[in-house]
């Protein structure tokens, strides 16, 4: 959603209007996702895909102009032959709907500081009738806007709070009429505990995926911008205590690079009494078992250390600290995607001892990140 906003304030500073293209509909499985949007100026300037590419953004692009021309929006039904199938990764021919509209802001704007907020939202949008009317439904139960009919409002409204819930955008047929119901989110959060080597690829890599990133150190030497110069916050003090100042819940992606026991102890604990969606620590298997042997004695359960990955990171045999937080960022995307890649604390700690001086059983795939 940050890339979306990056996008509209780029084609706002440069002259002309812009249309907005969102992929509303797929029948097959295609590497984007409902929502997915591209923007196009009337001078040229193209930001985004609705696919990956090729034809298909070709076609959206010609008809984008055509929308900027009469300022009416458009529902686009692009019909594919096996050949554009594959290339945009459907397995065979098949049909997707992208609509294309000018781009207006008001509900966009209200949309990007509701969920600077750390609010949830959803604009629905109506692909019929009156096509374009669009309503405004926000997670405290604001609500903006007509579809044209006060019962369909009230239906619509009802299914975008459930969609809010659930986190996805869809396209929905209520009353026989169809809408698109597209879900925003605040930006997930990366809590990086240490400000050393690996910490500094990881802010970078996590400012492309769209995280918000904040790095804890109670060092002021290594804790500062210009060695983080893409992370949005740098604090310096003690992390255990620092760590509570931050939401640890489903969508926040907890991260331990310190390699410091007096850091590490306690920025677990409170993490495990919390359902902060992913906790990875940097280290060896060995001093991963040795640090789950003393979260054991001091009353973690079996079940709570079970959710600590350590080693951290998917097994891409990583060695440079960029390739290091790669393989962090990758499983923690597993992880929120529900992806089912071998983390290496799969593969490695399943010859360790367990806290208990017993063969470790492996956990259980952890439920994705929301």
């Amino acid at each position: 959603m940050a890339e979306l906003f990056d996008h509209i304030d780029e084609l706002r500073r440069s002259p002309g209007k812009v249309a907005v293209a969102t992929l509303v509909n797929t029948r097959g499985t295609t590497p984007r996702k409902e929502g997915a949007k591209m923007l196009v100026g009337e001078g040229g300037s193209v930001l985004g895909s609705v696919t990956i590419g090729g034809c298909v953004d070709a076609q959206v692009i010609e008809q984008s102009e055509d929308v900027l021309t009469t300022m009416r929006p458009r529902l686009l039904e692009l019909n594919l032959g096996d050949e554009e199938a594959w290339e945009i990764g459907l397995t065979c021919g098949g049909t997707i709907e992208v609509f294309v509209e000018p781009l207006e802001g008001e509900f966009l704007e209200r949309v990007r500081a509701h969920t600077g907020r750390g609010g949830r939202a959803a604009i629905v949008t109506r692909l019929d009738g009156p096509i374009g009317a669009k309503l405004l439904v926000l997670d405290d139960r604001a609500v903006v806007g007509t579809l044209g009919d006060r019962a369909l409002d009230e239906s619509f409204t009802r299914e975008a709070q459930a969609a809010i819930a659930a986190g996805s955008s869809r396209t929905l047929l209520l009353d026989n009429v169809r809408a698109f119901v597209e879900v925003f989110a605040p930006p997930a959060l990366l809590l990086i505990v240490g400000a050393n080597h690996v910490a500094m690829p990881l802010t970078a890599l996590a400012k492309v995926l769209g995280y918000r990133t904040v790095v804890l150190d109670g060092r002021p030497r290594f804790a500062t911008k210009e060695r983080f110069p893409d992370v949005d916050e740098v604090k310096i003090g003690i992390p255990s205590e620092l760590v509570g100042d931050y939401p640890l819940a489903p969508s926040t992606a907890l991260v331990l690079t310190a390699h410091d026991y007096k850091y590490d102890i306690p920025v677990l604990h409170k993490a495990l009494a919390t359902e902060v969606g992913y906790i990875g620590m940097l280290g060896s298997a060995r001093r991963g078992a040795a640090i789950l042997k003393l979260l054991a004695e001091e009353g973690e359960s079996e079940a709570s250390l079970t959710r600590i990955r350590v080693p951290i990171g998917l097994d891409i045999g990583a060695r440079s600290a960029p390739e290091i937080a790669l393989a962090v960022m990758a499983e923690i995307q597993a992880a929120r995607n529900g992806g089912n890649c071998l983390p290496m604390s799969a593969r490695k700690r399943s010859h360790d001892a367990s806290v208990s001086g017993h063969p470790r059983s492996e956990p259980g795939t952890p439920a994705p990140i929301q």
